[in-house]
């Protein structure tokens, strides 16, 4: 990096700090706090609301997830549309009504307080198991930037957020969710334009769109039923509405968001403007991905993208093993972009045998990359360094440092550091909210004011932070982490939805019937998970028919007393 990025990272990155305290300073009372004063306009939820979801992750991880598995992805999200408009006709007016702190605040009124206890637990586990990872993305872009451990960068990335959410609350969040997310999108646009630019001459941007169809990377829809692909429209439409619904329905770091409106009208406004622009901006994130994917067809990729594992290997007894490797994987690579450059100068005018041919050459290449990088991750594994193997979320950042210009460099990376800072910042506040208003307040003894629990709400936001950071410096890569992220709350959101709809919906069933059928879902939803039984979007189906399923069952039979 030159002086110019890190000016422009430093100077992006502190100026919103100071500006979320600033905008936020004083919070009068736990309200102020929490709820950022009911005063939020749609824009600024809508942006929010968006900020939230899109963490370090979803900018470091799905363009690598398109890059390895090409644009099925965004399948993933098309069943947020439709939750959206329920949760506009039915959770909101709701949750406006009762003038709820959090989501599960409604749970006591309608069953008791152990239902509310446990299901802000199930939210507190899942929600501060993600907010270490949204830590740990940002830390591994540093880390290769830097060559720090990413201990001590996951302990500065985790203090510079406690800092400006312990000090506004919901506000400092908010106010601040505008400006990082104009970074973002400028971000993301100009990395388009300047990949695009970067291609060779005769490649234009629909040759590009062929040579990466040729690969499978432009295969958006999969309309077949098999549980053994991740992702299909079946399980976008089906168990992404569901993981839909009780993210932005039932998650305390969403819900918050729009809590904060001025009005119900507010609220639903900027759902639906979240709603309308959700989609495009994930699929967008991902043809980056596939763009990046296009662009290393005809420049080279080294063996493996994580600098910090390439080095270990080279460094340990298998060093000449893996530069064997290299070798053989630089001469593929010659041969595939002889191979591309051949087609996309044929293209305007190639018969259907000649572009078959195509295809199938490169396939072929393709498979024999594919099974030197696999060759490449078993030395690093087998070097028993500290390196992670699993480079699919270092393709982005690889491609950021070693090919953008001056200043775009800190550009790209003040998106990723605001995205980091967006996502956690409303974890944590969440976080601090629902154990301050749920499990403290609502199990304390003696009263208070409220500036005591304004207070408790701070107190809370660092204790959360704490174990965010040391979640963050025990993590692992697993396969990538936009999946690991949806897989953590896959497992539990199935449950806390439908506990919710048998609370909206089915009145007749009371409090014990649905304690208990939610701990025995949970157990068999995380049995399921962990036989590898389902994919993980259809746990979210799983769950909530479960819940509702045991509950009406238990209900029914009475083996609870009858106004329990």
């Amino acid at each position: 990096m030159q002086l110019i990025d890190w000016i422009i990272l430093i100077v992006t990155i502190s100026s919103i700090v100071w500006y979320g305290v600033y905008k936020s300073r004083g919070s009068k009372n736990v309200q102020d706090f929490i709820k950022g004063g009911n005063d939020a306009q749609w824009w600024t939820i809508g942006l929010s609301v968006m900020a939230t979801q899109a963490s370090a992750i979803t900018f470091l991880s799905t363009p690598g997830q398109a890059f390895n598995d090409g644009m099925g992805f965004v399948q993933f999200y098309f069943g947020l549309p439709i939750a959206i408009v329920i949760i506009c006709i039915v959770f909101i007016p709701i949750y406006h009504r009762l003038k709820v702190y959090t989501a599960y605040e409604y749970l006591e009124s309608r069953f008791d307080q152990k239902t509310r206890v446990l299901t802000a637990l199930l939210f507190l586990i899942q929600r501060g198991l993600a907010a270490g990872l949204t830590i740990f993305a940002p830390a591994i872009i540093l880390s290769a930037v830097l060559g720090w451990d990413l201990t001590t960068l996951t302990l500065l990335i985790g203090v510079l957020v406690i800092i400006y959410t312990v000090s506004g609350g919901t506000k400092a969040v908010s106010v601040t969710h505008k400006q990082q997310m104009a970074v973002i999108l400028t971000g993301m646009i100009a990395t388009f334009f300047i990949i695009l630019y970067y291609l060779p001459e005769n490649i234009t941007f629909t040759k590009a769109l062929e040579i990466a169809g040729s690969e499978g990377k432009m295969n958006v829809l999969d309309f077949s039923f098999d549980f053994n692909n991740r992702y299909t429209f079946w399980s976008g439409i089906i168990g992404g509405t569901f993981l839909s619904l009780s993210y932005f329905g039932t998650d305390q770091s969403q819900v918050q968001r729009y809590l904060s409106g001025r009005s119900v009208r507010e609220s639903q406004l900027g759902m639906i403007f979240n709603g309308f622009l959700k989609v495009p901006l994930q699929f967008f994130i991902l043809l980056v991905g596939v763009m990046v994917f296009v662009f290393y067809q005809f420049n080279d990729t080294p063996l493996n993208f994580n600098p910090a594992a390439t080095e270990a290997v080279l460094n340990s007894d298998y060093a000449q093993q893996y530069e064997d490797l290299m070798i053989t994987h630089r001469e593929l690579q010659e041969q595939k972009q002889k191979l591309t450059l051949n087609y996309a100068d044929k293209l305007d005018n190639i018969s259907e045998t000649e572009n078959q041919q195509f295809k199938d050459q490169l396939s072929a290449l393709t498979n024999k990359e594919f099974e030197n990088r696999e060759k490449a991750k078993m030395f690093i594994d087998a070097a028993k360094t500290n390196a992670e193997s699993n480079d699919k979320d270092y393709v982005f950042i690889h491609f950021i440092l070693n090919n953008l210009p001056r200043g775009a460099i800190g550009l790209l990376l003040a998106v990723i550091l605001c995205a980091a800072m967006s996502s956690t910042a409303s974890e944590l506040n969440a976080l601090a909210s629902t154990t301050t208003m749920d499990i403290y307040r609502r199990n304390i003894k003696e009263d208070k004011d409220e500036n005591h629990y304004l207070k408790a709400s701070k107190w809370f936001t660092l204790m959360w932070g704490a174990l965010a950071i040391i979640f963050a410096s025990v993590a692992d890569l697993f396969d990538n982490l936009i999946q690991l992220v949806n897989i953590i709350g896959s497992i539990f959101y199935g449950n806390v939805l439908g506990i919710f709809l048998l609370a909206f919906f089915i009145k007749f069933v009371k409090s014990n019937a649905v304690f208990i059928s939610a701990i025995i879902t949970q157990i068999i939803v995380i049995a399921v998970y962990f036989f590898d039984i389902l994919p993980y979007l259809w746990l979210n189906v799983l769950g909530c028919l479960l819940v509702i399923s045991i509950a009406l069952l238990l209900q029914m039979t009475r083996i609870q007393p009858k106004n329990a």
